[in-house]
């Protein structure tokens, strides 16, 4: 033996337009024709996903579903159903965990591979990578887009090149080639804003951007903002995706298309956050006492913040609660790039059922017992009065209806 480590082999997966796609699977009629899943016509909100038929009339995640309607007024509007999404999404993760068991799913619709090693097993990534993509087809329906590289960064960019049904390699020795052949836009984390600006100082390419010192792009985009652009140009991975911490946690976390300034969209992607978890912990009977909050800025800036309680929190309402908390602590009102919610230290054997409701709370806790156990049979997705009522917590009128990113860790 040489002793030398095989060169590292990281797939991003990424199912397409995945929440339209399972509508157009469940209902055939919608096949090739602009599906729009979210909030509907006539009602305060946005678009969570859309087709890729509609997204040709302009139709984009978290646009106003009144936008979209101006845009795409025969769109199919439909209402989310995220017990469905939830359902395929496990199945398709189990997929991926019979060809590696580092599996790190970073959203309900894509995760990373470490396929480092494999290929005695299932032949060279490309080929790896097929018989993937087909399996998933095979049993699921669904079409993944791929992106096969040495680094998550340049795995995660990859995949997004050749939607929808895409398969993209970047070889090891190419990462600063491959990343030079890309359009600005295609800077996977630097939002419209931070382009604008790199434009405004002549850096219209992903070429140019690498052409420049780490300390000139400081002076313009501060420390921070210059140390991701220098490695991302590079095609070095600058660490947008941290690895998970060693005590457990449970996540979701969405990524906007463009930078958010309005807190009635960030608190109504929060809910829908907190939706997402409080079903998560139902399902997989686990409880936690630690809320945590994670805010990416337009400006590269992380920050995150967490709160730990005496007793666990009790159902969907507090969970929220204690975000909406952690955000007026954190938000400067700074754009937002990224918004996530979190579950920390979690401990196993409650769920939302028995002890995790506090006693002054039963009544409302065989309430929401009964919410989740419908929408965990699949027996339809549930509106809950108080979310909506006079009593619901303040989202000024928006759905949750947000597209949410769930994923392991941090």
């Amino acid at each position: 033996m040489s002793g030398d480590r095989a060169r590292p082999v990281v797939f991003h997966l990424d199912l397409d337009a995945f929440y339209a796609s399972v509508e157009q699977l469940d209902r055939p009629e919608l096949a090739g024709k602009p599906v729009i899943v979210g909030a509907l016509p006539g009602h305060r909100g946005v678009v969570s996903t859309c087709s890729y038929e509609a997204r040709a009339f302009g139709v984009r995640s978290a646009m106003p579903v009144s936008e979209a309607f101006r845009r795409c007024p025969e769109g199919n509007f439909v209402p989310v159903r995220m017990e469905r999404y939830v359902e395929l999404s496990r199945r398709v993760m189990a997929i991926f965990g019979d060809f590696t068991p580092e599996v790190r799913r970073i959203s309900i619709d894509e995760a990373f591979l470490d396929m480092t090693g494999t290929e005695k097993l299932f032949g060279p990534p490309r080929e790896a990578a097929g018989k993937l993509k087909e399996r998933v087809r095979a049993e699921t329906g669904l079409t993944v887009s791929a992106g096969v590289a040495p680094n998550r960064y340049l795995a995660k960019i990859a995949s997004g090149l050749e939607k929808p049904d895409g398969l993209t390699l970047v070889e090891p020795g190419e990462e600063e080639s491959f990343m030079s052949r890309l359009p600005l836009e295609k800077l996977w984390g630097a939002g419209e804003k931070t382009r604008q600006r790199l434009v405004e100082y002549g850096i219209d390419t992903v070429a140019r951007l690498a052409s420049f010192p780490e300390s000139a792009l400081a002076a313009i985009f501060g420390k921070a903002g210059a140390a991701f652009l220098w490695r991302a140009a590079r095609g070095i991975d600058p660490g947008i995706f941290a690895d998970e911490p060693k005590s457990r946690s449970a996540s979701t976390e969405t990524t906007f298309e463009r930078d958010v300034d309005d807190e009635a969209t960030l608190e109504a992607t929060l809910l829908d956050l907190a939706s997402q978890l409080a079903l998560r912990a139902f399902k997989e009977g686990f409880s936690s006492r630690t809320v945590a909050l994670k805010l990416r800025t337009h400006d590269f800036v992380t920050k995150s913040s967490r709160a730990t309680r005496e007793g666990p929190v009790t159902g969907l309402d507090e969970l929220y609660r204690e975000g909406v908390a952690l955000l007026r602590k954190l938000w400067s009102g700074a754009p937002v790039r990224l918004i996530g919610l979190a579950l920390a230290n979690l401990e196993e054997g409650a769920g939302l059922q028995g002890e995790l409701f506090a006693p002054e709370g039963e009544k409302r806790a065989r309430v929401e017992r009964a919410v989740f156990e419908l929408e965990a049979k699949g027996k339809g997705r549930v509106t809950r009065a108080r979310l909506v009522g006079p009593s619901a917590p303040k989202r000024h009128g928006l759905p949750p209806d947000i597209d949410p990113k769930e994923r392991q860790g941090p």
